[in-house]
């Protein structure tokens, strides 16, 4: 980042005035393509689309040396099944079944690398149906279990990634993910994990994608409160069922290309099918641009487990305590984690500035995304996000004896950071 990316970025938070980035978003009846990488630079994405939270898509040319786009798949465009075999037969792999409403989701059993190849091969022959329903490989996690060099390059403008930066610092997850399936296979309405960003590449095959905006899902609920499984279903068009559908403008339509990325901005609601037998790698991610969603989200969370439980709260010991083991289990995160994940990335950047480094020095350069103008708006937005964790009167109940710093002591080293950090 450059010092005018960074002025930039600072002036567009100091005019949300507290409001949530995501829900500042002009109206759009169109997604943004991006042609050529060599004319496409990190500030554009960080000032177009990053700050503003627009979605956009990449051509092709974006991946076209990714060593998965050529041995993934075969010469006419099509999975390669025999190489996936080979490297990754006897992987175990999460799989759902897309022909089974489960909540708003769908119901998931793991099974070889192979198997899932074998129906995938049977599905194809029986003119894509299967007594067994359609089952899509989702949330595979790669990057986790195998070194995936060679397999994709993170491309420059998704490099301030925290989410997985804070994962690969505690060595036991991450949040990147390989999906496959046959034509057909779809993943049901829903906005991404913590509200983070994400990426999605098609290595082969074919995708269309529904976007709404954030704020519109709120017309599609049903008569009960609940958001819909299937925004192609005919009983959306129902007034007695979606009362408010009429609320709620046509989404956005995107069909994505082999080859093609597109960015899915945070808190925008969507729903993808494939259209074609399709492998795709994808990545949720948090950055500074979305912190402030992402701990919006976490006290909805809260309130809603809150609501669930409220009948114990005066007779059970401990109530708030066990509500955020609550929140951990249903939500992968709860307000003590939700301060740990500040406080690796608040260190790494504090760590950057104290020794000087220059982009140049920053491991991996100025690929990373980062040096000491990414690290300062970094840490400025960590302090602002910080200042309203440690004033929550449910973060003030959570056992101060597991921080290290307090993070009252943390939030002033930040703060003083931020004042250093003004004519850098």
């Amino acid at each position: 980042m450059d010092r005018e990316t960074r002025v930039f970025a600072e002036s567009h938070f100091r005019g949300l005035e507290g409001r949530l980035p995501s829900r500042v978003c002009p109206k759009l009846d169109r997604v943004d393509f991006i042609e050529k990488p060599d004319s496409f630079s990190y500030a554009d994405f960080f000032k177009g689309y990053l700050l503003p939270n627009l979605p956009c898509v990449f051509s092709s040319a974006f991946t076209e040396d990714w060593g998965s786009r050529r041995l993934w798949v075969t010469p006419s465009g099509k999975p390669n099944f025999e190489y996936l075999l080979q490297n990754y037969g006897d992987v175990v792999v999460p799989v759902a079944n897309c022909g089974v409403q489960e909540y708003n989701s769908n119901p998931k059993e793991h099974m070889p690398l192979r198997d899932y190849i074998s129906y995938w091969k049977e599905y194809i022959q029986a003119n894509y149906s299967s007594s067994r329903g359609c089952l899509y490989l989702k949330d595979w996690h790669l990057c986790r279990d195998f070194l995936a060099e060679g397999v994709f390059t993170l491309p420059i403008y998704f490099s301030s990634d925290w989410l997985n930066e804070y994962w690969d610092a505690l060595d036991v997850d991450d949040y990147r993910f390989v999906y496959m399936g046959p034509t057909g296979t779809w993943s049901p309405f829903h906005a991404d994990v913590f509200r983070s960003f994400s990426w999605s590449v098609n290595i082969c095959g074919r995708k269309k994608w529904f976007f709404f905006p954030p704020g519109q899902e709120e017309a599609l609920r049903d008569c009960h409160g609940g958001l819909p499984y299937d925004v192609t279903s005919p009983t959306l068009l129902d007034s007695r069922l979606h009362p408010m559908r009429d609320r709620c403008g046509p989404p956005l339509e995107v069909t994505q290309e082999a080859g093609e990325m597109v960015f899915v901005p945070s808190g925008w609601h969507h729903q993808v099918h494939n259209l074609e037998d399709t492998i795709s790698i994808n990545h949720n991610w948090v950055n500074g641009c979305n912190l402030a969603n992402m701990w919006h989200f976490l006290q909805q969370e809260l309130s809603a487990v809150q609501q669930e439980v409220i009948e114990w709260r005066d007779t059970m010991p401990d109530w708030h305590h066990h509500c955020q083991v609550i929140m951990k289990s249903c939500s992968g995160i709860n307000f003590e984690e939700f301060y740990h994940f500040l406080k690796i990335i608040a260190e790494r950047r504090l760590l950057l500035l104290a020794k000087g480094m220059s982009p140049g020095q920053v491991e991996g350069g100025e690929d990373t995304g980062l040096g000491p103008q990414q690290a300062a708006f970094d840490i400025g937005r960590i302090a602002e996000v910080l200042e309203s964790v440690v004033a929550h009167p449910d973060f003030q109940r959570v056992d101060p004896s597991t921080f290290s710093p307090r993070p009252e002591v943390l939030l002033r080293q930040l703060e003083e950071a931020v004042a250093a950090t003004t004519s850098l």
